[in-house]
């Protein structure tokens, strides 16, 4: 990180143009709140691998792999289809690393044509001025960048020296809201990085998150009691975000069972790059349904589905999807082998035909 720390100002044009956009988001982001309560029969939020791929070998990722090529985007847009016909909100763009997709923008504008929300998750390692332009015409709504130390080391490379300037960027040229997450927990060395980090956010006008490191199964490892500190005084950092709904961060960072009803499988999606309908990045591999024959009735049988990772989860995307619902629907229900429907034989016409060729 730089010794002297910039001050970045947006241009008038930028300003004029974020308020716009933080207004057409935030009447959509309620409306999305309204529809979720008002129905239990669509997805929220939906995380979508276009590409596997990373440009970073992060020590305690289990998300990405350094040889899969991007799924073309005509494949792409068949399934943000599928997505927006179930009646999807949100899409959130993840990976491996997205900014490596060629074909990036054309996934955040099919995004917009279908009328959900499109955000991002990036290491932000090969954003430009140009790129955060790119993605201001092409429609994205939010950002967010995880920064895991203040210089990097052997377990990550993802630091605010090696970021500060992007970051800048970001705050002088980007319309979609920013939001950084630090981090917490295994693997962090220095725990004060994380609230260094916080400040800096906030500091450039972004929103700020802490995140607890999981385990290679999603489950949480208890934080110490100086980072406890750390953690408390980042989580009231935050500002303007409906990513301020993580109460339960609290138990998580305690060691704590949270008790929720995970509604992954239904509410939440996670859909990775072959297609697959998964519980969470965490948990891939079940159901693992191809998502054009995941059905209506898959859906709400995993809604009512208790999930045996839930108590000791710190997968935070999900649980934010939960708060809607924790108050209804008790999840009687246990996992069960899926299989996708059988189909259809192919009706064959019996008896001639009218033809008016």
């Amino acid at each position: 990180m730089p010794e002297e720390i910039k001050t970045v100002k947006a241009s008038a044009e930028i300003l004029r143009a974020r308020r716009a956009r933080f207004r057409r988001t935030r009447v959509r982001e309620l409306k999305m709140i309204a529809k979720a309560l008002a129905s239990t029969k669509h997805p929220v939020l939906v995380h979508i691998i276009p590409m596997r791929r990373c440009n970073l070998d992060c020590g305690y990722c289990n998300e990405y792999d350094n040889v899969s090529k991007p799924v073309p985007l005509e494949e792409m847009k068949k399934r943000l289809d599928i997505l927006a016909d179930m009646g999807t909100s949100i899409i959130t763009i993840s990976g491996g690393e997205p900014l490596m997709h060629p074909e990036l923008e054309g996934v955040i504008r099919h995004i917009r044509k279908r009328g959900m929300i499109a955000g991002m998750i990036t290491n932000g390692f090969l954003l430009s001025k140009e790129r955060i332009g790119t993605l201001n015409d092409a429609g994205l709504e939010h950002l967010q960048i995880s920064i895991d130390n203040l210089v990097p080391d052997e377990v990550s490379k993802k630091s605010l020296k090696t970021l500060d300037t992007r970051l800048e960027w970001l705050a002088e040229f980007a319309v979609f809201q920013v939001n950084i997450n630090s981090v917490l927990g295994s693997g962090v060395k220095d725990p004060e990085d994380a609230l260094k980090i916080a400040h800096r956010a906030v500091d450039l006008g972004f929103t700020s998150t802490v995140g607890i490191i999981h385990d290679g199964n999603g489950q949480l490892k208890p934080l110490g009691p100086r980072e406890l500190e750390i953690f408390e005084e980042v989580m009231t950092l935050g500002k303007r975000s409906f990513s301020r709904f993580n109460d339960f961060q609290h138990s998580v960072a305690r060691g704590k069972e949270h008790d929720w009803r995970c509604r992954s499988g239904s509410r939440y999606l996670y859909i990775c790059e072959d297609g697959l309908v998964h519980w969470c990045s965490q948990q891939r591999g079940y159901p693992g349904i191809p998502l054009a024959q995941y059905t209506d009735e898959m859906r709400h049988r995993e809604y009512y589905t208790a999930k045996h990772c839930a108590p000791m989860c710190t997968v935070s995307c999900v649980q934010q999807v939960g708060i809607i619902d924790n108050w209804r629907g008790p999840q009687n229900l246990k996992p069960k082998a899926m299989a996708p429907p059988s189909p259809q034989p192919e009706l064959v016409q019996i008896g001639s035909t009218r033809s008016d060729s």
